[in-house]
């Protein structure tokens, strides 16, 4: 008897070592931000969706980067110490463009490993240049709670 991933296929004990991949137990359905978006309108957007950051796209949804609250709090400090008004801040002034991502096919052990040695709380799924998802800490938590064949409900 196996077990469903969060995307509804089947787990079973032979693919519990070798076969558990970031596109099983990745967030398909992400929140994300545009260039040229104003930095006041993501700070709304983090607070309203309860996130805590979020992938930077251009119109062909390719990743060029990602805001976080500490981005948007780093604004915050440099527009009130250097007197600039907040209106014109875009989020391209503040995201980080050097994003490390993960690819839909990589192994979730691969993922946790990577999240120890870089001590990030979320990456970005890309395949092929586009982004597909997002695969964060929890994600993996959840994972492993699924896998130990754990009761839980989110």
């Amino acid at each position: 008897m196996g077990i469903k991933s969060f995307q509804g296929k089947r787990i079973t004990e032979d693919t519990l070592s070798e076969n558990i991949k970031v596109e099983d137990f990745m967030t398909r359905d992400i929140f994300v931000f545009k260039k040229g978006q104003p930095i006041l309108e993501v700070m709304e957007n983090l607070i309203k969706n309860r996130i805590s950051g979020g992938p930077v796209v251009n119109d062909k949804n390719e990743l060029i980067g990602i805001i976080s609250e500490g981005d948007c709090i780093k604004q915050i400090s440099e527009s009130r110490y250097y007197n600039q008004p907040m209106e014109n801040m875009k989020v391209e002034d503040y995201m980080a463009t050097s994003v490390e991502t993960v690819a839909p096919d990589m192994h979730l052990f691969d993922v946790a490993n990577k999240f120890l040695s870089l001590r990030k709380r979320r990456f970005p799924v890309c395949d092929q240049g586009k982004l597909v998802g997002l695969i964060s800490q929890k994600n993996i938590l959840k994972a492993a709670l699924e896998l130990q064949g754990y009761n839980w409900k989110s």
